[in-house]
């Protein structure tokens, strides 16, 4: 009952949850900051409730995580693919882009082409 009653608790999962998502895919402290629209000291605070963004993005890559791997993603999202560069989606907050291009990957099995045109 205690940590319910610890508003740093949640601040603690927000800031665990942003570094998950910066590691999974190799963004940067400002990438991070562009795609969640959130200016450095938000980020460091851990004070995200307000931004639904970052479970949104952590559930829409389970998936590929679970079958791919982090390394793969970190890969993917910076190739250039049909529609251009999934970084690109994420940090113009495209988000249904970035979906978008998170499907065509699962769609090839979750395999990056080599080459690069994508």
């Amino acid at each position: 009952m205690a940590a319910l009653d610890d508003p740093g608790a949640g601040r603690r999962v927000q800031s665990e949850r942003a570094a998950r998502l910066m590691d999974l895919l190799g963004l940067s402290d400002d990438e991070l900051c562009a795609a969640l629209d959130v200016d450095p000291l938000t980020l460091l605070s851990g004070q995200l409730e307000h931004r639904p963004e970052l479970a949104i993005l952590l559930d829409l890559l389970a998936e590929a995580e679970e079958r791919a791997g982090p390394a793969l993603l970190r890969r993917w999202v910076r190739a250039a693919g049909p529609r251009g560069r999934p970084i690109d989606a994420l940090l113009g907050r495209d988000f249904a882009g970035f979906e978008d291009a998170l499907g065509e990957l699962a769609e090839r099995g979750f395999v990056l082409r080599g080459g690069g045109d994508g």
